[in-house]
């Protein structure tokens, strides 16, 4: 794999990894030249680990001291089984001038909020919830952006030990009812519309309609923020904010794997599994990424593009207790043209940007040269997830963003509100390569046999318990389907369902999601490795692989948007399928090539083959709502050009 970017030693100096690791020495009488040593003893001794993690993050907590017990076991070990603490009290240790969020949206306004500020809203709010009877262990539910407000009520909620779970106000209400019907939350939190791509959507009728469907629901709490007018019943936020809120909150300090949020699972193959994380593990994976693997630090403007249906929405709050500033934006990224995260990004001096793969193909497609504007000055860190980033993608990035960045490819997902490979601010970027197997997760490589490989693809795997493992999945009794979910395959080893491998240097490819993977005449073959070369050609927008049962066999059918204008030819298809010969294999040459003017994707913007699949093969979907754009469904059902 060709070398991107190197840190200098005087950057290497500067990290938190750096002092983490000098730290670890220093306590333990060890030596640890690299990042694959430290990795290892992250391993092999995490009580030692997760400790030393503990107190050098400043947890704000009782430890106790057990580390984990039933260590052995997956599921069931436990960590810090002794240690009470409250998320929302390790997020809001600042209480000074300085900013802790920055919010702009898609029209360019700008707002900010002190860590003072921030922390009398939370009390405010927090002390309302309380007098509407909010108790720990309640549920709040919320339909909001990505919004100030987002932050403060979840901060609120959680202060009192509530379980915080949300979903995107774009959802429709079958969506929304899929979901929270589901945890019976006591407050309903929502938005009364908002803006995207230049339009504004007043929601006020879908939020009335969620909260009658809802009858655990005691509390509707509206948040103002498109100018829409008032939802019956509801209370205006403000109403929460004008409550006296003298001496401090009075933080709930609570087990270690005290339920703090719910996640959901796509659910396009059903109702959408309720997955359960604790505060404990939630925190320490949190400050372990943000610090260790990203080097976040005290003043640091955190800058993720997502939704609060999406884990990132977690993980960037997360880096509160880390007391860097975030930077918040919501509606389209793309309005009013593909510039607008940078102009941001230049005019707040981010120093982490992140973006979704599928966003740097985008830009990439449409020719957008960041460079060209701005500097970036204090731009160390470029990350991306959501789904593949191709060679080409980083290719993007150090030719069109900036040379001299840490570009951190990080693979994770709802299930465990984290990663298992992610960033390493002192190592080496290699082209198409995730840098490193995070700290404290035994991530391997497993071939069809339970053997662990590398050089070779097989089935992405932990084989030890971290702390972000979820609690399981809500109303599961005897954990039946979180049981069947990870561990069926390989006993005691959870198994993610990417198709990956490890590179000699310790980097991970992945090639994509296992359960999606192409399997023609018996050979494994991963979707990103068909996207990597279809999408080289500027025709070429986007595309989409599956595998169709055909004649006994699997034949693998590809789907492509074509840039405006352009046709699928004869001639373009022999383009395409030469491209994917040569460039890959001819095993991965599809049989069929079809022409679709949009592709169905998740409303965290991840492909959705597995639907498409099913709607090749005459299978209904059971749960469109989960999907961002459905109508795009219609396009794979009885296509001529795949009953031949």
């Amino acid at each position: 794999m060709t070398l991107m970017w190197q840190p200098t030693p005087a950057r290497v100096a500067d990290t938190l990894l750096t002092r983490f690791t000098a730290a670890a020495e220093r306590t333990y009488a060890l030596r640890l030249p690299d990042y694959a040593a430290l990795h290892r003893w992250s391993i092999d001794r995490r009580d030692q680990f997760w400790t030393l993690l503990w107190e050098f993050c400043g947890v704000v907590g009782t430890r106790g001291e057990i580390v984990v017990e039933r260590d052995g076991e997956m599921p069931g070990a436990r960590f810090f089984p002794e240690s009470t603490l409250n998320f929302a009290e390790n997020l809001l240790r600042r209480r000074d001038e300085r900013e802790a969020l920055v919010f702009r949206d898609e029209h360019g306004r700008v707002t900010r909020s002190s860590w003072a500020k921030l922390y009398v809203r939370v009390h405010r709010v927090a002390e309302g919830l309380r007098a509407a009877g909010l108790q720990p262990g309640d549920r709040v539910a919320a339909i909001l952006p990505n919004i100030p407000e987002a932050v403060v009520c979840m901060l609120a909620a959680t202060a009192l030990g509530a379980t915080w779970s949300s979903c995107s106000p774009d959802f429709g209400t079958q969506g929304i009812l899929d979901r929270f019907d589901q945890i019976a939350p006591t407050v309903l939190v929502a938005v009364d519309g908002y803006h995207y791509a230049g339009k504004l959507n007043d929601i006020r009728a879908k939020v009335a309609e969620v909260r009658t469907a809802l009858s655990s629901v005691r509390e509707l709490v509206v948040v103002p923020f498109a100018g829409c007018g008032a939802v019956p019943g509801g209370t205006p936020l403000a109403d929460f904010e004008r409550r006296p809120a003298s001496a401090d909150i009075p933080f709930a300090r609570l087990p270690f794997n005290h339920p703090l949020y719910i996640l959901y699972s796509s659910g396009t193959t059903g109702k959408p599994k309720c997955i359960v994380h604790g505060a404990g593990g939630t925190l320490l994976q949190h400050l372990k990424e943000h610090q260790l693997q990203t080097d976040v630090k005290p003043g640091d403007r955190l800058f993720y593009f997502t939704t609060c249906g999406w884990m990132m929405w977690n993980w960037l709050v997360s880096a509160l207790a880390s007391e860097a500033t975030l930077m918040l934006y919501d509606g389209s990224p793309f309005h009013p043209d593909g510039y607008t995260l940078f102009d941001y990004c230049a005019a707040e001096r981010f120093t982490q940007l992140g973006v979704s793969a599928k966003f740097i193909q985008g830009i990439e497609k449409f020719e957008v040269r960041p460079n060209e504007r701005y500097a970036f000055p204090a731009l160390r860190t470029v990350l991306s997830t959501g789904s593949v980033l191709l060679p080409e993608g980083f290719d993007y990035v150090y030719r069109h963003i900036k040379q001299d960045v840490c570009l951190s490819s990080v693979s994770g997902g709802t299930d465990i509100i984290s990663c298992f490979v992610g960033g390493n601010p002192n190592g080496a970027v290699h082209r198409g390569e995730l840098q490193a197997a995070g700290l404290g997760m035994a991530t391997e490589v497993f071939d069809a046999e339970g053997r662990s490989v590398t050089g070779e693809k097989g089935e992405l795997v932990c084989t030890r318990a971290f702390p972000s493992m979820p609690l399981g999945f809500w109303g599961d009794e005897g954990d039946r389907k979180y049981r069947a979910a990870y561990f069926e395959r390989f006993p005691n080893v959870w198994a993610h369902g990417d198709f990956a491998e490890i590179t000699p240097h310790g980097g991970f490819v992945i090639y994509g999601r296992s359960d999606a993977t192409l399997n023609p005449g018996g050979v494994r073959i991963g979707t990103a490795e068909i996207y990597r070369q279809v999408e080289k050609l500027p025709e070429v927008l986007e595309s989409v692989a599956i595998g169709q049962d055909w004649d006994g066999d699997v034949r693998v059918v590809l789907f492509v948007v074509l840039a405006p204008g352009v046709v699928l030819d004869a001639a373009l298809e022999a383009r395409l399928r030469q491209q994917i010969r040569t460039g890959a294999s001819p095993r991965h040459v599809p049989a069929r090539i079809v022409q679709v003017s949009d592709i169905p994707r998740t409303r965290s913007g991840k492909l959705t083959e597995l639907a498409i699949r099913d709607i090749v093969h005459g299978q209904a979907i059971q749960n469109a709502e989960a999907i961002a754009n459905p109508e795009a469904l219609a396009q794979f059902r009885n296509r001529p050009e795949l009953a031949q």
